[in-house]
């Protein structure tokens, strides 16, 4: 049986992706989009915002040394991000370049079903709070930056900020029950025995 991810917390080192109404076509180029899967599309979030189109280096943050680390990030950022198409795309290839958490103003409301769909949470704060935070991590970026899904705060260097999700994609969260697909498995008992009741699909159970 497939036992379910509950995201109590994510811990990781931010970075700051700053800029109001970001939307998903700066954060993944519909040219990066032809893939089958979602395997390395990492290597394409804010591509055109990073490099030339000879390949060099803009000098983006997500390239600056300061904001290099292994392991889990954290993005921080401002109003309205993830406007624009609702390419699912976009949280794909910030989950595969490492974010695994996002705080922020706001956030379109499509591009958060698709982060939750995901298991990204994606918290909001005030406009003071998120300014603080984002000067603190563009002061000092080398720590990590706690996101308490339970308890709605996040924490960097010592600081405390109170934080908000909706409750319906905060039950999930931290039930497990974002992700559908481990849902869908642990059924496969009462998925079988529903599809044996269903004349058009007599034949095709197994």
């Amino acid at each position: 049986m497939s036992t379910l991810i509950q995201i109590k917390q994510v811990t990781g080192r931010p970075i700051p992706l700053r800029g109001n109404d970001i939307d998903t076509d700066r954060i993944i180029p519909a040219r990066y989009m032809k893939a089958i899967t979602f395997d390395g599309l990492g290597q394409y979030a804010f591509f055109d915002a990073r490099f030339e189109a000879d390949g060099r280096s803009k000098g983006h943050v997500m390239d600056d040394p300061r904001y290099q680390a292994k392991g889990p990030r954290v993005g921080v950022v401002n109003k309205n991000f993830g406007c624009g198409s609702s390419r699912e795309h976009a949280p794909q290839a910030l989950l595969r370049w490492g974010i695994k958490a996002l705080v922020g103003e706001s956030f379109a409301d499509i591009f958060f079903g698709n982060c939750v769909t995901l298991g990204i949470p994606c918290v909001t704060g005030n406009e003071a709070d998120v300014a603080a935070l984002l000067a603190d991590v563009e002061d000092d970026p080398a720590h990590e930056l706690k996101v308490d899904v339970a308890a709605l705060t996040v924490t960097y260097r010592g600081k405390s900020y109170p934080v908000a999700l909706p409750a319906g994609a905060r039950t999930q969260l931290l039930e497990g029950t974002w992700d559908a697909t481990r849902i869908l498995l642990q059924a496969q008992d009462q998925v079988r025995q529903v599809a044996a009741r269903l004349p058009y699909v007599a034949g095709f159970v197994r």
